[in-house]
């Protein structure tokens, strides 16, 4: 909050939300993607860039932060029949909506405007070419994002836009605009991994052992409910994925926050050495 008579006295405000990840790369550093947003709309299309396992990764992202995720299936218009794509998406939780739609013409407007409300923040995350920009353009009513298309041979998209970019639409909702990502690797995301699992820890608490892995234990009611086909087995291996991911992601974070903590003290500790010596 600016203070323009007075900048001393402005005040920095507490973020919302903040969606996060692991940095590419080896030094295991956390890369912020966006913050203050109300509503994320995940986007994927009806190509092979469609990957509940990926849609998943986001969607958990989006709870962790306390955004509400919505996934969007854009290039309706590529395909004879949506609905396989669409049930899929669906699948991946009972807590999130899901809209269908050709992100060309009226569709967007009218589809997602019930979450671009004056006053409220969305942005749209997800691979590159599934048409992210195109939809962007679609609520701003305007074609000031450039796009193009995608690659013929495997249906990927080129990077077009290479910067977080924040947009006003006509009714006072801003939109962001946000890169393609090809790596996201969860941390820091236990809560909004349970939350999106939520079916798995409720059949876990029925578990007859507390410490239950869900692999031969006896009275395990995930097994059990993976037996009787009420739970997909694929879903309870992705489950571990992410959740191992995080885990492992969240400890080597902590550890170089640690690190980076002794050295900034060991730093502080030897510069008033010096000064006590001057």
């Amino acid at each position: 909050m600016l203070d323009s008579t007075r900048p001393r006295s402005s005040r920095v405000l507490e973020r919302t939300s903040l969606i996060k990840r692991r940095a590419p790369g080896t030094d295991r550093q956390e890369q912020l993607i966006a913050a203050n947003i109300d509503t994320a709309f995940i986007v994927t299309s009806c190509n092979q860039d469609f990957k509940v396992a990926r849609l998943e990764r986001y969607a958990a992202l989006a709870l962790e932060a306390r955004m509400t995720p919505v996934i969007v299936v854009t290039k309706t218009d590529l395909v004879t029949d949506p609905q396989n794509y669409i049930d899929a998406a669906r699948a991946v939780s009972d807590m999130i909506d899901v809209v269908a739609l050709d992100a060309r013409g009226d569709a967007p407007r009218t589809k997602l405007l019930p979450w671009c409300k004056p006053g409220k923040t969305v942005a749209f995350l997800g691979s590159s070419g599934v048409g992210k920009s195109t939809l962007a353009n679609a609520l701003l009513e305007s074609q000031s994002i450039e796009t193009q298309t995608i690659r013929e041979d495997d249906a990927k998209g080129r990077h077009t836009t290479t910067r977080r970019e924040l947009h006003a639409m006509p009714n006072g909702c801003l939109v962001l605009d946000t890169p393609g990502m090809r790596e996201l690797q969860l941390t820091d995301a236990a809560e909004g991994i349970n939350d999106l699992f939520a079916d798995i820890q409720e059949l876990a608490a029925q578990c007859r052992f507390k410490n239950c892995q869900h692999d031969s234990e006896p009275e395990c009611a995930v097994l059990k409910a993976i037996d009787e086909g009420v739970l997909d087995s694929d879903r309870l291996r992705r489950w571990r994925k992410l959740m191992a991911e995080d885990e492992f992601n969240s400890a080597s974070l902590a550890e170089r926050r640690s690190r980076d903590k002794a050295f900034g003290k060991m730093v502080r500790g030897v510069k008033k050495l010096k000064d006590v010596r001057k």
